[in-house]
């Protein structure tokens, strides 16, 4: 059975792959097993699925911060981790904390239950800006200290959120950010939001290792293979899976309570496929 650090070899390889490759991303451990039945090479997990799922938002607006503490965050995790046999990338928020340390001791809690690598991003959820860039270099930085620290093999990616923030010019942030990010130790870089070919194209060439970018949640349709052509490493999913299952069950509901019918199961898989799947 491989191990932690057989996956997280496994994983890294593949961003040094002549063209990249994509990765849907789960929110529990059904989900997870369902999405690796399709033949992709790794998975990632949502924070904003796992929150719905457990009927909570991605954010709680009351607190600023993440809706679900990092205890429950990595519970549902490991239950991902041990339901499939392939590669894991963790959303680990921004560390769940503005200080290296829990940033460090976020990576550490990763590794141990098993993910291949995870995401650290530079907003921070309790003032909705974005960290110091001193401070959010530094973060990454003990994030690598950590990955080391443990034998090194983790794959660090640093998500960033200038396009979301509304900073003056997001383009030139993350690309300053993601080059700075990788010189501190990432192995790749996740410019959160731009949904153009252009804007992306300017990230690729600018940014001086793999890029992640998210596709399904903009307004602009994007397609795996249009990305992996003009050099993006590595295409995620981020929620749109989660919401679009959960677009069903609200048509589903719609369908039963308005018409009466139940059209909606014919997309279902069936009772003995499914057992037959969660039973390997």
């Amino acid at each position: 059975m491989a191990t932690q650090i057989d996956k997280a070899k496994a994983f890294k390889a593949l961003h040094s792959t002549e063209r990249g490759f994509v990765m849907p991303n789960a929110w529990d451990a059904g989900s997870a097993v369902v999405l690796a039945e399709g033949g992709v090479q790794a998975i990632g997990t949502t924070s904003a699925g796992i929150a719905f799922s457990l009927g909570k938002p991605d954010f709680d607006i009351r607190d600023a911060g993440c809706a679900l503490t990092r205890e429950e965050m990595f519970q549902r995790l490991r239950q991902i981790v041990d339901a499939i046999v392939l590669p894991v990338n963790g959303d680990l928020e921004d560390g769940y904390g503005r200080d290296t340390q829990s940033v460090a001791e976020t990576i550490r809690l990763a590794i141990a239950v098993g993910l291949a690598g995870g995401n650290i991003e530079d907003n921070n959820p309790r003032t909705e800006g974005l960290y110091e860039e001193g401070l959010a270099v530094e973060r990454i930085r003990a994030a690598r200290v950590a990955i080391e620290a443990s034998g090194g093999a983790f794959v660090l990616n640093a998500k960033i959120d200038a396009f979301l923030v509304g900073v003056p010019d997001p383009l030139e942030t993350a690309i300053r950010r993601a080059n700075l990010f990788l010189e501190a130790g990432a192995d790749c870089v996740y410019p959160c939001g731009p949904n153009d070919l252009d804007t992306i194209k300017t990230l690729v060439r600018e940014i001086n290792g793999p890029v992640n970018i998210v596709i399904g949640w903009g307004t602009v349709p994007l397609s795996v293979p249009v990305l992996l052509d003009i050099g993006v490493k590595r295409v995620s999913l981020g929620g749109s899976i989660a919401r679009s299952a959960l677009g069903l069950v609200r048509r589903s509901v719609r369908e039963l309570c308005d018409q009466g019918t139940i059209n909606f199961a014919a997309d279902q898989i069936g009772q003995q496929e499914l057992n037959a799947l969660f039973s390997r």
